[in-house]
């Protein structure tokens, strides 16, 4: 039998793409988090963008099935030049959300300044500083990490999702911003 914790949280983060699609999970109990997993959906070999979409809907459900996530945190597309590729990329988004609400998942959306603001303390971060920043804040080795940003993009927007969402403790105390915590609090940030 498995034993359920009610203040464990599962948040399934997604960074939607029409050629690699990043997932991660996370799992946070109280006001700690650690990743469970992270990936992406490869789907640059599939040359009809309906089977892509086939493909993201098979992947999502497979992994929304294997780690039973309660929330989804998803990157917004970011509103560029293009507009064929925005309407390729709201609807592998699309997929994704239909993907969680068929579950009764509920989904937050970030825009990617929120997400790399929250994890960096910088909305310009490059992908490598949030990647690298994600695993300070979780412990990871970068090495274990996929070679394609989109996974610790998708992890970047689960964080995120679990900072936004955290209750803070009665007790905490007020920053001026984040190098105002970093200089409080050296021994968190290693």
């Amino acid at each position: 039998m498995v034993e359920i914790n009610p203040q464990e949280r599962i948040i399934l983060g997604v960074d939607p793409g029409t050629n690699v699609m990043g997932y991660s999970v996370l799992r946070a109990v109280g006001r700690k988090a650690e990743c469970v997993t992270l990936g992406v959906v490869d789907l640059r070999k599939i040359t009809d963008p309906y089977l892509s979409l086939k493909q993201i809907a098979i992947e999502m459900s497979a992994v929304i099935d294997k780690y039973l996530p309660d929330e989804l945190a998803i990157e917004a597309p970011f509103f560029g030049k293009n507009v064929q590729s925005m309407l390729k990329l709201g609807r592998a988004q699309g997929v994704a959300i239909a993907c969680a609400i068929t579950h009764d998942i509920p989904v937050t959306e970030y825009a990617p300044l929120k997400i790399k603001m929250a994890i960096t303390g910088n909305g310009a971060a490059a992908k490598e500083q949030v990647a690298a920043m994600l695993c300070r804040l979780l412990q990871l080795d970068p090495q274990s990490l996929p070679p394609q940003l989109d996974a610790t993009d998708a992890l970047g927007a689960a964080y995120c999702h679990f900072l936004q969402t955290m209750t803070p403790m009665p007790d905490a105390r007020k920053y001026r911003g984040w190098k105002d915590f970093v200089a409080r609090n050296p021994q968190k940030i290693k």
